[in-house]
């Protein structure tokens, strides 16, 4: 088993802030242009929005900016933030789109029940949440001098 000293992975607290800052930048985004389409009364209101327009703008819109990210810089704008990035659970290296879409497809499954596989992150010796897990990936970061090392590989 290959181990790292140079990197540690990032817990369950460092990711809520990265996610915090992926979803304010995702809604500066994606607001406007649902304002756009569907005007201030149906946003303001509250009705759901549905459609077409609303899939591609709500859901493959973010899906495909995300894993577009990923595959880049191996990190969403709020991963970069904290100095994370996300890599392959066995090489280290960086994951393949097949990775990378499981990984987001991952999230949803991660949601169900009660956030449970996104507080997994906590729990987990490697700090994987379930969508990790299905991807095969850990996300890491330059050691800070954190607990515990970096294994590649079973």
């Amino acid at each position: 088993m290959n181990e790292s000293t140079e990197f540690e992975y990032v817990g369950f607290w460092l990711r809520v802030c990265a996610h915090l800052i992926d979803t304010v930048l995702v809604l500066v985004v994606i607001i406007p242009i649902l304002f756009s389409i569907y005007g201030s009364e149906e946003l303001v209101s509250g009705v759901t929005l549905s459609g077409p327009m609303n899939i591609l703008v709500s859901y493959i819109l973010p899906a495909a900016v995300v894993i577009t990210f990923w595959q880049a810089r191996q990190a969403t704008p709020g991963k970069m933030a904290i100095g994370a990035r996300i890599v392959d659970a066995r090489t280290g290296d960086k994951p393949s789109i097949k990775q990378d879409a499981i990984r987001y497809l991952g999230y949803f499954v991660s949601t169900f029940p009660l956030c449970l596989g996104l507080i997994w992150v906590g729990i987990d010796k490697r700090k994987q949440g379930w969508h990790d897990k299905l991807a095969g990936t850990v996300v890491v970061r330059r050691k800070n001098g954190g607990a515990e090392p970096v294994k590649f590989g079973d």
